[in-house]
């Protein structure tokens, strides 16, 4: 799997935890939109798309299996974040 494409709308809202919102392609044939990239208390990282369950607790909707997978995607996206694209 290979990341084509990453996208990233910085959010500028004060007070806000969300630093960007990012779309990302994989091998020019699927897209996820709607990533996060969050401001946590041990630094930045990823959070998937979700939707809130009938019970009131939250699904991702499209999310890596492996580990490596879920580094590989975190690194690309926060690399595009830190280079402002």
């Amino acid at each position: 799997m290979e990341i084509t494409s990453v996208s990233v709308k910085k959010v500028e809202k004060e007070d806000s935890r969300v630093k960007g919102i990012v779309t990302i392609v994989l091998d020019d044939q699927f897209v996820v939109h709607d990533i996060r990239i969050i401001e946590g208390d041990n630094g930045l990282f990823i959070a998937m798309p979700s939707r809130k369950t009938a019970i009131g607790g939250y699904r991702d909707i499209a999310h890596p299996i492996t580990p490596a997978a879920r580094n590989m995607i975190e690194k690309a996206i926060l690399d595009a974040y830190k280079e402002g694209k």
